[in-house]
């Protein structure tokens, strides 16, 4: 499962160098394909419960699940790039989001912060631990630190052979609660944080999730596998972070990474 998960991160890394205003979002998902094809892999996304893409890219408003369209990438959009693929038959499924040029400040810090809730989360993921110390740990720093919005309808999951597994891994919750996390159990946990209110809405197609104030949405996640005392994060953010450190059209959010 390393393996599909360093897959999912090594796409998002090339993406990452061609994201920049004036490129449309179907384009890079066509890219995604085709790198993922290249690497002897094959789409999670595609044709999943009839979804049409290989890739969801969410613009600013949209939390999740945002088709790859026509319409092209502005100066300051938020972007989230949601990968998954099937490798040897297993699923690595991650998500990372971008910032094309220098955004606001409350925007950095929403990005900032979010992807510092889901290493909070991580660092909670360990064997005799529950689910809920996860939850809970995401939801203290963005929520009740911040007074973010964590969504409550999408959540994090387990994953292997299927694309989602049980548990369910929500973003909110109280310690000591849910199901009980065991040694080899592979979960993708995934902070989705709104800069306004929490409440989202589904559009007629059936995917597209969006905020309903109409503020940003912020959307980071890692494939991690709990261990004894310490998770093992097997997706890698080091090639993303990289290569949106040397793409000027991109504001580094790893200058300010939380360290693991």
């Amino acid at each position: 499962m390393r393996q599909s998960a360093l897959l999912v991160s090594n796409t998002l890394a090339m993406i990452a160098t061609q994201l920049r205003p004036g490129i449309d979002t179907l384009s890079l998902d066509k890219q995604i394909r085709e790198f993922i094809g290249d690497h002897k892999a094959v789409p999670s996304f595609l044709n999943y419960h009839g979804y049409p893409y290989s890739s969801c890219i969410s613009v600013n408003d949209v939390v999740v699940h945002g088709f790859p369209t026509k319409k092209t990438l502005q100066e300051k959009d938020i972007v989230s790039i949601d990968v998954g693929v099937i490798l040897n038959e297993w699923h690595g499924d991650h998500a990372y989001t971008f910032a094309i040029g220098e955004p606001t400040a409350s925007i950095a810090q929403l990005i900032r912060v979010t992807k510092e809730s889901l290493y909070m989360g991580i660092e909670k993921a360990v064997a005799g631990n529950r689910v809920g110390d996860i939850s809970n740990a995401i939801q203290e720093h963005t929520e009740k630190t911040y007074g973010y919005g964590v969504v409550r309808e999408l959540v994090g999951h387990g994953l292997g052979k299927n694309l989602h597994e049980e548990p369910q891994v929500p973003n909110y919750g109280k310690r000591g609660t849910g199901p009980k996390l065991k040694e080899g159990l592979v979960l993708a946990i995934e902070p989705m944080i709104n800069l306004g209110k929490k409440e989202v809405y589904t559009e007629k197609d059936g995917w597209t999730v969006r905020t309903k104030d109409g503020k940003v949405s912020v959307h980071f996640e890692h494939d991690v596998c709990i261990c004894k005392n310490k998770a093992s994060i097997l997706s890698d953010y080091s090639p993303i972070e990289n290569a949106e450190r040397l793409n000027p059209n991109l504001f580094p959010s790893a200058s300010v990474q939380y360290i693991y």
